[in-house]
């Protein structure tokens, strides 16, 4: 029971550097200015969710790269063979590739190695040489030539890299403080705009193209007959139309600046803009030999102005106006100062927290959090009196050292993840629970102080890594399958549950043994505060008589769950069926029935309406909208403006917009990180201890899944990316109570060879009831007040999980345990009947 001077000395570094680092959190920015220059001043990062503002990811259009570079092929292809004086029949693009009709079979081989010419190598190199990104291959007709995976991927990578720059340009550009600008897998962009409400200009902004470009008008100005060369186009303001000549006269590559500002005659807004220098030779070119001809400034398809050349204009300036809005002008200038993007970006989801929002979700996260801490620091001391102290001690160290980890690592503090801590407080008490159960059992059987502690740890050990290293599988997977505040909760209960191993297990040991050198005590009692215990000594319950009620019971309520999940179903929410949730807080009473008037006359489809929280606060949801993801940003705009008419002082607090795609994507990656987890666990189980063992875990795991899914479908909770967080908990949470039982079962086996299975099962789950007893009622006890007070944003886990949490305990000893016995008399009478089966020789 001795610890080294070294160890001892690591402990003590740990803690301070922990609490250090977990300070500056309880202190202003003010104040911790004036604070010397050598302690830490990192706070942890608040999540949009708690700071308020929106969050967009924006996905790049591959099949216009795909497009561009057909486009190039096919032109380059045209114009090469024609330099070459090389014959063919057609040039034509499909899909994916570019085919050349040659029936002369020599001017094929003529055209072939011309045709390879125009590949172009991508980045990836196979084995020293770079790859090329088209295949060019021969047939009997002529050649065609396909883009290959390698440099579509290529091209996109490299779009990808050149749009963070601009997205970052464009966003600096209109004045967004501490924006969030990263690349979330192979082509999307992640960007968090802390502080903006309404993230429509922002959206415009980044989901133009800004491909600008000055042409010619066809000179006869017909807009009814299409003709080669000419495109007819709209105005970016009104219905006109322009017959525009597709030939670029000045590109908008050649923009060297643009601002802002007003017509000095008119007061209009305008944009006014600079040439570089070859641009500006270019534009007094053109100007000079147009005088009196009509000049389009084009913008990503669409006429932004059509001025007629007076005169030449050879100062390399010039001026955009067009009915523009201050708005549209600022946002113009921005588009065209950081450049054109190398293809569109579109919104595929975005979500919006209103400042107000995100302070009432600290407070409710706070309050709830300390309510928790303190209905489990009340429990624990009544639990176990003097020793529960050092229990909520190494407790409230967790928390500390947790911030602090949050802190160092830079880390985003969500509401879920206020929850994750929470939690993480109710199952960080199941080590000291284990450990001082054990102490007691050691105590009884008339051990001292220090072997009774030292036998109580070392027995406890294994179950706390068991337990723990599968709430860490389904943590992780929650991480690894989770976006946004989900994994901002994976990542506290992945740290939270960390650091209790080394608070509970490691602290709390040299503490006690401290304790019992330093007052020399002959026996270690570890007793409750009032002599009262929930499970007395000596408790002897026969659970297994009451086996065939328990699983039947379970049995009816799952199938019972089933039918609910089939009729009425699930109430998803908008992450998994895609659309627009918005949450509005009127000026007064909510007229539930004025606003779905107004709503239903939008033509957007069903619109839902509910009050929650109070006469003030209502749900609105739509449903997805067809076509595509700019749909949906469409719907959102006109929900927006129709519930400000409705409503002139209400606010949009929180709101989110699913595109089809994204939904789509977290119901399939929902469900594979259920089913991944619950494998897991099963494996995991069957490698520590045998397959009956795993076989009872993922059976019982199954009932408790399916009746967590019936109270979703019975309750009508949003079904959403918050509950699979609460289901992968519960998973490993229910994995975790069984393996005490598992645990303690094995180490039975090997006391008590000759005691009958359905006698050691009983004796096993007596020994541990009050162990998973009093962490239930912990984990409770945390869990409640968020369920209370946590609101909408944390219902679908905070609820469940209050649920699920008796589910749980009541499933290890009436579902696992009988399954387990079953398994276990099904292999002894197969082992019995194999051994009584005669062996027959036969005669050689």
């Amino acid at each position: 029971m001795r610890t080294s001077k070294w160890v001892l000395a690591t402990y003590a570094v740990i803690i301070i550097l922990g609490i250090f680092a977990a300070l500056p959190n309880v202190f202003t920015q003010q104040q911790l200015a004036s604070f010397p220059s050598w302690l830490p001043k990192h706070q942890v990062n608040l999540g949009l969710d708690l700071s308020g503002g929106s969050h967009l990811v924006l996905e790049i259009d591959a099949s216009a790269l795909r497009k561009e570079r057909l486009q190039s092929i096919l032109q380059g292809s045209r114009d090469t063979l024609r330099q070459a004086n090389v014959r063919y029949q057609s040039i034509r693009a499909d899909d994916n590739a570019v085919t050349v009709a040659i029936n002369d079979p020599a001017m094929r081989e003529k055209a072939l190695p011309l045709l390879r010419a125009l590949a172009e190598p991508t980045a990836t190199a196979v084995f020293g040489t770079a790859s090329s990104d088209i295949e060019v291959a021969s047939t009997d007709t002529g050649i065609r030539m396909a883009l290959t995976e390698a440099g579509i991927a290529d091209r996109t990578n490299a779009a990808i890299q050149q749009s963070l720059e601009i997205v970052r340009q464009r966003i600096d550009q209109v004045g967004v403080s501490e924006p969030t600008i990263q690349r979330v897998g192979s082509d999307r962009i992640l960007v968090q705009l802390p502080g903006v409400q309404d993230p429509r200009r922002i959206r415009e902004l980044l989901g133009s193209t800004a491909q600008m470009s000055f042409h010619m008008l066809a000179p006869d100005g017909d807009t009814t007959t299409r003709r080669p060369g000419v495109t007819i186009m709209p105005d970016s303001k009104t219905d006109q139309k322009y017959a525009i000549e597709d030939r670029v006269a000045i590109s908008g590559e050649r923009l060297s600046d643009a601002r802002a500002g007003f017509d000095p005659q008119t007061s209009e807004p305008i944009v006014s803009f600079r040439f570089d220098s070859l641009g500006a030779r270019q534009f007094g070119d053109i100007t000079r030999q147009n005088v009196g001809r009509p000049f389009a400034i084009v913008l990503d398809g669409k006429v932004l102005s059509a001025p007629v050349i007076r005169e030449p204009i050879t100062g390399g300036s010039g001026q955009i106006s067009g009915n523009f809005t201050v708005e549209d002008s600022t946002v113009l200038s921005a588009l065209l100062r950081a450049g054109a993007l190398p293809a569109p970006l579109t919104v595929i989801e975005e979500r919006t927290v209103g400042a107000d929002l995100g302070a009432d979700a600290i407070e409710r996260g706070i309050l709830s959090g300390l309510v928790g801490f303190g209905l489990v620091f009340i429990f624990m001391f009544v639990l176990y009196g003097r020793w529960g102290l050092l229990a909520n001690f190494a407790l409230l160290l967790n928390v500390i050292l947790t911030f602090g980890a949050l802190s160092l690592l830079g880390a985003t503090l969500t509401l879920p993840g206020i929850a994750g801590i929470v939690l993480g407080i109710g199952l960080a008490v199941d080590a000291n629970v284990l450990i001082n159960e054990r102490i007691r059992e050691e105590t009884r059987k008339g051990l001292g102080a220090f072997p009774a502690l030292d036998a109580g740890f070392n027995r406890a050990y294994s179950t706390i890594i068991d337990s723990n290293v599968t709430a860490l599988i389904a943590t992780a997977l929650l991480f690894y399958f989770g976006s946004g505040p989900v994994r901002g909760f994976a990542i506290t209960m992945f740290l939270g549950i960390a650091i209790s191993m080394f608070t509970a297990v490691s602290i709390v040991r040299v503490v006690m043994t401290f304790i019992v050198r330093r007052w020399r005590m002959k026996t270690l009692r570890i007793e409750p505060l009032f002599g009262f215990k929930l499970i007395p000594d000596g408790t002897n319950i026969r659970f297994m008589k009451g086996r065939f009620v328990g699983i039947g019971v379970s049995a009816v309520l799952s199938l019972a769950s089933i039918a609910l999940f089939i009729y009425p179903g699930l109430n998803y929410g908008v992450d998994f069926r895609g659309g627009i949730q918005m949450e509005v807080r009127t000026s007064g009473p909510a007229d539930l029935a004025a606003m779905r008037s107004g709503l239903e006359g939008l033509g957007l489809g069903e619109i839902n309406l509910q009050e929650f929280g109070g006469e003030q606060n209502v749900l609105v949801r739509a449903e997805r909208q067809p076509g595509g993801e700019e749909a949906q940003n469409q719907a959102v705009a006109k929900i927006r403006d129709e519930v400000t008419r409705l409503d002139p002082g209400s606010s949009i607090e929180r709101t989110e917009v699913v595109g089809p795609k994204v939904s789509g994507e977290l119901a399939y990656a929902g469900v594979i990180s259920v089913v991944l987890a619950s494998l897991a666990m099963m494996f995991y189980i069957w490698f520590r201890f045998e397959w009956p063992f795993a076989v009872g875990a993922i059976a019982t795991l199954i009932l408790d899944v399916t009746k967590t899914v019936g109270f979703f479908a019975l309750t009508g909770i949003d079904f959403n990316l918050t509950a699979i967080a609460a289901l992968l908990t519960l998973i490993g949470y229910s994995v975790n109570d069984k393996v005490v039982v598992y645990d303690r079962m094995r180490e039975n086996m090997r006391l008590y060879k000759s005691m009958s299975m359905r006698d050691m099962i009983d004796k096993s789950i007596n020994e541990t009831l009050a162990r998973s007893l009093y962490t239930s009622i912990t984990a409770f006890l945390a869990m409640l007040p968020m369920a209370i007070w946590g609101g909408s944003a944390v219902e679908s886990f905070a609820v469940p999980m209050v649920f699920g949490i008796v589910v749980a305990a009541s499933s290890s000893v009436f579902i696992a345990a009988p399954i387990l016995l079953f398994l276990g008399d099904w292999r002894t009478r197969r082992r019995k009947a194999a051994a009584a089966t005669p062996v027959v020789a036969q005669a050689s």
